[in-house]
C-alpha cells in the first residue's frame, strides 16, 4: 500500500491494486517500468503530433515507458505497442503537459548562469549561447533581477538538440568564464524558482520598467542590447517563450532623468511595440526599490 499518490494521472492514482487484477498481473506481466511526471507529458505530445489526438496522462504511461526500454535497451528495428486509453484532459492541465514536455524530452535545458555584473557582461553572454557548439539556440526562458553590486545571478532556458546535452552546454558556459549550474532535473526549479525570480531591489535607482513585444527571430535582443547607451544598465529581464511568433518581454532599465531625450529616442529607432509599466502600481508594490 501506497502512503500517497499523485493525482496527475489520475486513472492510476490508487494507494492498493485491486486484487484480482494484482492475480492476473502476477501471473501475465513480465516486467515494470516506472517512468516520471516529465516523460508523461512528453509522450502525450509525442502522441499529440503523431495522431492529433490528446490522451490523458494514464493512457499515454505506455508510450513513455517504452520510450524509457527503447533508450535503456538501445533496440533497433522492433516493433511496439501500447494501449492508448481516456481523454481525460482540460486546459489547466494541457498547459501544465506544454510546460513540462520539452524538458521530459530533454529538448529544452534549464540553468542558474552567474555574469559579472557590469556593463556589457549581459550581451557577452548572449554573444557566448549564440556559439555553442552544435549550432544554434533558441533562447526559451531568461529571468533576472538585479540584487548583488558584483555578480548577476540569472535563470536561462534553452533548447537542445538532443538528450544529455546539458551537462555539456553548463561545462561550455564554465569554461567561457559563465559559472553554470544545470538545473534541467531540479524539480524545485522547474516547479517554483523559474516563476520566483524578481522582487524588490535597492540597487535598482533610476529604473524604468517597461513590457516589449519581440519578434521571435534571430538578432532581435542584439539589436536591443546593441542600440542601449554603454551607460544604461538592465536591472530586470523577463522573457518565457510561448510559442508565438512574437515574444512578450518585460525589462528595466536604469536610465537617469537627465537622458529621458536619448531614451526616447533609443525607443523610436529600436520599432519594437511596448508600453511603459513605471507608474504602474503592481510595479511600486512588487518590484520598485
Amino acid at each position: 500500500t501506497l502512503p500517497d499518490v499523485g493525482l496527475f494521472s489520475d486513472g492510476t492514482a490508487v494507494k492498493l491494486v485491486g486484487e484480482e487484477t494484482f492475480r492476473i498481473a502476477s501471473q501475465l506481466v513480465d516486467e515494470f517500468i516506472t517512468v516520471d511526471t516529465d516523460a508523461v507529458c512528453a509522450a502525450i505530445k509525442d502522441v499529440f503530433v503523431d495522431t492529433r489526438s490528446i490522451v490523458e496522462p494514464s493512457g499515454a504511461l505506455a508510450v513513455a515507458a517504452i520510450k524509457q526500454y527503447v533508450a535503456t535497451h538501445k533496440t533497433r528495428g522492433e516493433t511496439y505497442a501500447a494501449i492508448l486509453c481516456g481523454a481525460n484532459m482540460n486546459f489547466d492541465r494541457l498547459r501544465f503537459v506544454a510546460e513540462r514536455a520539452e524538458v521530459g524530452e530533454e529538448r529544452e535545458a534549464l540553468f542558474a548562469v552567474t555574469i559579472p555584473e557590469e556593463r556589457g557582461s549581459f550581451r557577452r553572454f548572449c554573444e557566448v549561447i549564440g556559439e555553442l557548439p552544435g549550432g544554434a539556440r533558441n533562447v526559451t526562458e531568461f529571468n533576472y533581477r538585479i540584487h548583488d553590486g558584483s555578480r548577476a545571478h540569472v535563470f536561462v532556458g534553452l533548447t537542445t538538440h538532443g538528450k544529455g546535452e546539458s551537462g555539456r552546454i553548463a561545462t561550455y558556459l564554465i569554461k567561457h568564464g559563465f559559472e553554470t549550474l544545470d538545473l534541467t532535473h531540479d524539480e524545485l526549479a522547474k516547479e517554483h524558482i523559474r516563476h520566483m525570480v524578481g522582487g524588490h531591489s535597492p540597487l535598482a535607482q533610476d529604473e524604468r520598467l517597461l513590457r516589449f513585444i519581440f519578434p521571435e527571430r534571430p538578432g532581435a535582443l542584439m539589436k536591443f542590447l546593441s542600440l542601449m547607451r554603454p551607460g544604461w544598465n538592465i536591472s530586470l529581464f523577463h522573457y518565457r517563450n510561448q510559442g508565438a511568433d512574437y515574444g512578450r518581454i518585460l525589462v528595466g532599465l536604469q536610465v537617469p532623468d537627465k537622458e529621458n531625450k536619448a531614451f526616447a529616442k533609443f525607443l523610436d529607432t529600436l520599432g519594437y511595440p511596448f508600453v511603459e509599466e513605471t507608474s504602474n502600481p503592481v510595479y511600486r508594490l512588487f518590484l520598485k526599490s
